[in-house]
């Protein structure tokens, strides 16, 4: 095991990076919110639509998972989502009794629309960084992700 960064005394939430993380996604998610509202989207829907078209997800149970959303709340979302004709539920092909998400054509010209305006927001919130730094931060999340779900294997199999 590498040498440990945090230790139990002098240990403060300002400096964590459980905090950092999630304080920026709150900052993003509230700059986001309105520039999608003038586009008809909350960013939960866009963020379904992205997960379908980057097939990062494909059934409710599988997004709910990935957007740490609540199921009954993310149905809601669907639903929404499926009467604007932007995405279809079906069986799937392999298990009757499971339903996949799919992004119709709508969803795709939905994203079209969509997608620079959080372009837009991601450069501006990232002005400040260099090209490098800004790969140097994608690598260093994409570490810390898989060092998170590392850990979390870990623990389900130990039953912690």
């Amino acid at each position: 095991m590498s040498k440990q960064y945090y230790h139990t005394d002098g240990y403060a939430a300002r400096n964590s990076v459980g905090y950092l993380v999630k304080r920026a996604h709150g900052l993003i998610l509230d700059a986001m919110e309105p520039a999608m509202a003038e586009h008809g989207l909350s960013f939960t829907q866009f963020a379904v639509l992205m997960s379908l078209r980057d097939n990062l997800a494909i059934n409710p149970k599988d997004i709910c998972t990935a957007l740490r959303h609540d199921s009954g709340a993310l149905t809601r979302v669907i639903d929404q989502l499926e009467e604007r004709g932007w995405v279809e539920r079906k069986r799937s092909s392999s298990d009757r009794r499971a339903i996949e998400l799919h992004l119709t054509d709508g969803g795709r010209e939905a994203l079209k629309s969509a997608i620079p305006v959080v372009v837009d927001n991601l450069n501006g919130s990232l002005r400040d960084f260099s090209h490098a730094e800004i790969e140097g931060l994608l690598r260093l999340l994409n570490k810390l992700v898989l060092g998170v779900q590392e850990q979390v294997t870990a623990n389900a199999r130990d039953g912690s």
